[in-house]
């Protein structure tokens, strides 16, 4: 009886978004379930094993000219270590573009698909973003496959009947049921993302990852992409990352992007709690609060300042930073948003260009030579580019390292590490940090900050 009454809420025909479901007219119909639709979706479901491999940890004394002898005549050197990651994906187009995690497949170095009817390919990353936590993979010679189409996931209601595909536990093509749990979850997924994702009940394991979260249509309307447990197994609480962020980041593959580009809002934001809003005079906590903004930030420019309050992109309510940057990523770079914006009991619609952080000033990539005590130290400008590519505090400035060297390395110095200061003299630029460590005495005092600590780095030459 209960799979006749969940049977009854199934629609089986490819209509639009907004289209409604039809109730079932004959037994026949209802004694075959969700086998229809998954005839229909799982073909565009595959597996992925994807080879990663892992350089050992070398002792920092290999590569000092005076210990390599040693090391090398009483020590081997590191072996790598090859570690398999098995995962799922989805085709979204007929000449072999497929979607999956980052975290299955962003780092490997071989990668295998396997379609279920058992046709294998080798295939590669060709867009990935490991903050999203998505990678678009290119399957080679390959043509006519069958691919989901996308559902516009705004229109995406909680309580809808959903089916998640995957490859659990390698164990071969999985189908679960449930529903559409939540919409709009930010902060609360594991793994790499740090989002805005779907919450559903249908079970969602290891292997899992990438998979498709389809309609009671067969429409993919999100990509498995975490869960919340604590024994490692399906607790009803899983997360796809919707449809529509998806579909920006094929267009962007399609277009030859090697990297997912975002609009960038220059501005740091906080979530409306109780007490701001309070504060602020407002009735229900909403919105986004603007706490930072950067001089070169689009809405700086579109009349935004600090103190402000976002509510809705483009129509679309926000309230997280997470949800606003989605909303302006699934816009795109080129175009424009508009921004709602409350400013104590004025509101306004204001319209922000979408752009891409901007390289200024130069960041001046500079490596250090053998005329400095530190050789193959390399470091670059902070501007609004560097900041996103580190993934800096927003008002951060001066000089960061991007590759810490042989000798940077054993001095402490790490990537991301922002230079202050050397020897008491203020960095500003690229050429400070080559005038500082050219013949710098017999003392060196690096002082830094990392991850909004500062750190104090002494050594003698």
């Amino acid at each position: 009886m209960r799979k006749i009454l969940c049977s009854l809420l199934l629609a089986t025909h490819a209509v639009s978004a907004n289209a409604e479901t039809k109730v079932p007219t004959s037994q026949a119909e209802i004694s075959l379930g969700f086998a229809p639709v998954v005839k229909q979706a799982s073909p565009a479901v595959v597996n992925i094993y994807a080879k990663i491999v892992r350089q050992g940890r070398a002792n920092p004394f290999f590569s000092d000219p005076f210990f390599q002898d040693f090391f090398g005549r009483g020590f081997a050197e590191p072996r790598p270590r090859v570690q398999n990651s098995l995962g799922s994906g989805v085709i979204l187009s007929d000449d072999g573009y497929v979607v999956s995690n980052y975290h299955v497949v962003g780092t490997a170095t071989e990668i295998r698909v396997v379609t279920t009817d058992r046709r294998e390919y080798s295939a590669q990353v060709v867009l990935g973003d490991k903050e999203s936590d998505i990678a678009i993979l290119r399957l080679q010679e390959a043509k006519d496959l069958p691919f989901l189409q996308m559902r516009d996931s705004d229109h995406v209601e909680v309580g809808e009947l959903t089916l998640a595909i995957g490859n659990p536990f390698g164990v071969g093509q999985t189908v679960s049921s449930g529903i559409i749990s939540g919409l709009a979850r930010t902060g609360t997924a594991t793994g790499n993302a740090r989002g805005y994702f779907i919450q559903t009940d249908a079970a969602i394991n290891p292997g899992n990852s990438g998979g498709a979260l389809i309609d009671v249509n067969g429409d993919l309307i999100g990509i498995n992409t975490s869960i919340l447990t604590r024994s490692g197994g399906s607790n009803g609480i899983g997360f796809a990352i919707p449809a529509n962020l998806v579909a920006e980041f094929l267009r962007q593959a399609q277009e030859g992007n090697n990297s997912f580009v975002s609009p960038w809002a220059g501005m740091a934001g906080q979530h409306m709690s109780a007490d701001i809003a309070e504060s602020l005079g407002l009735v229900i906590p909403m919105g986004v609060v603007i706490s930072d903004l950067h001089p070169l930030s689009p809405l700086a420019e579109a009349g935004l300042g600090v103190g402000d309050v976002i509510t809705h992109v483009d129509g679309d309510e926000v309230n997280s930073p997470a949800e606003m940057k989605f909303r302006m990523s699934v816009a795109g770079v080129g175009g424009t948003s508009i921004l709602t914006r409350l400013r104590g009991e004025d509101s306004a619609d204001i319209k922000v260009a979408l752009v891409k952080a901007p390289d200024t000033p130069a960041a001046e990539e500079t490596t250090l030579d053998d005329q400095t005590v530190m050789p193959g130290l390399t470091v670059l400008r902070i501007n609004p580019a560097v900041i996103v590519r580190m993934g800096l505090v927003l008002s951060q400035s001066g000089v960061v390292v991007v590759d810490a060297g042989p000798y940077g390395g054993r001095s402490g110095l790490r990537v991301g590490d922002v230079v202050n200061s050397i020897n008491g003299e203020q960095i500003k630029h690229p050429q400070d940090v080559v005038d500082a460590l050219t013949d710098p005495g017999r003392r060196v005092n690096l002082d830094i900050l990392r991850g909004g600590r500062s750190v104090s780095l002494r050594f003698r030459l």
